[in-house]
């Protein structure tokens, strides 16, 4: 997989998967918004840690820097 984020990309994508990990673990989140945003969490965990997006893949999007 060649990573097609760049770094504040990437970031953002951590940090939201946080937020939505602090918002169900605090009760703030329950039912199925739990579960549909516990989805989103863990999926922009891990294109943030990995920086590779399939859906950027798919539609050919790269917010890597050539530099990068």
């Amino acid at each position: 997989m060649k990573k097609n984020e760049s770094g504040l990309d990437r970031i953002i994508r951590i940090i939201l998967a946080a937020v939505i990990a602090v918002l169900y673990f605090t009760g703030v989140l329950s039912g199925t918004w739990a579960i549909v945003l516990g989805i989103v969490g863990v999926i922009s965990l891990i294109t943030g840690l990995t920086g590779f997006c399939a859906l950027y893949k798919l539609f050919g999007i790269s917010t890597l820097k050539k530099s990068e």
